[in-house]
């Protein structure tokens, strides 16, 4: 299970809005740049400013945003004629740096172990490797979970708005970064062997 499987209903939510936006001219591709650049620039906001704790309130509400700007740029691709080469580099690479981007202002949290939150970072990038190989091995582009994009997203907020609200970490701190590393390990082999056993039962 993942949240990845309630994207349909989520994206049911927000068809109007995308159809406001592509009767506006607003397209894909800005959409998906627009959400990486939103990331950067949340994360540097929130790394910069520790010890404010605050501003690490920044991160979690960006990350409900960045989950319906990712889901509108598919749907303007998809629903609209949108689609292009580019707009799937930039979606695939615009993922990857998002996640970098908001996971990294961790490492200025006292109590966290910097080498844990790059692991789990290196992790995160993995994951989304290991499903993007599924097309080069004659499989679909896979999403297994348990701990893929949106699942990320709700732990890294959680986490983010924990610490936003100046409670204590204590030695959950340390313990949280290995556990996710854990999961992201999880979903990368699952991915894996699903992949394979795709790509092979064709």
């Amino acid at each position: 299970m993942s949240l990845y499987a309630l994207k349909p209903r989520f994206q049911n939510l927000l068809r109007p809005l995308t159809r406001w936006l592509a009767r506006h001219g607003v397209t894909a591709n800005q959409v998906t740049l627009g959400a990486a650049i939103g990331s950067i620039a949340a994360g540097a906001l929130a790394g910069l400013a520790y010890p404010r704790h605050a501003m690490f309130l920044l991160i979690p509400a960006w990350l409900f945003l960045r989950m319906a700007l990712n889901a509108i740029d598919g749907m303007l691709a998809r629903e609209h004629g949108q689609k292009s080469t580019l707009g799937a580099y930039l979606n695939e690479l615009g993922d990857v740096i998002s996640d970098i981007a908001l996971v990294l202002p961790f490492l200025a949290v006292a109590g966290f172990a910097s080498a844990d939150v790059w692991l789990f970072a290196l992790t995160a990038v993995i994951v989304e490797c290991a499903g993007l190989v599924g097309p080069l091995v004659g499989a679909s582009r896979r999403y297994d979970g348990p701990f893929g994009k949106s699942d990320r997203a709700l732990v890294i907020g959680a986490f983010a708005l924990w610490i936003g609200m100046g409670l204590g970490i204590g030695a959950i701190g340390v313990w949280f970064w290995r556990a996710l590393i854990a999961m992201a390990a999880l979903t990368a082999m699952r991915r894996v062997r699903a992949g394979i056993a795709e790509a092979d039962g064709r």
